[in-house]
């Protein structure tokens, strides 16, 4: 029983696959989305960056809290 179900599920989940990648494998017109976040259009109209230029941006308005001297 356990195996018929894995089987059944195994099929199903590879036409789903299948179905999902067919317009874009099989069509000339048609690409894979870039999905990178730096080099999305999508993203970049949104304000969104990734995560290593969002660092960069902080570390360069960075600036260190002076302590204040209690006896003053």
């Amino acid at each position: 029983m356990f195996w018929t179900l894995f089987i059944i599920v195994i099929v199903l989940v590879g036409i789903a696959f299948l179905g999902l990648g067919i317009s874009t494998f099989f069509s000339k017109k048609k690409k894979f989305p870039d999905i990178h976040i730096g080099r999305n259009k999508a993203m970049r109209e949104r304000g969104i960056s990734c995560a290593l230029t969002t660092d960069y941006k902080e570390r360069m308005n960075y600036k260190p809290i002076q302590k204040q001297d209690p006896n003053n």
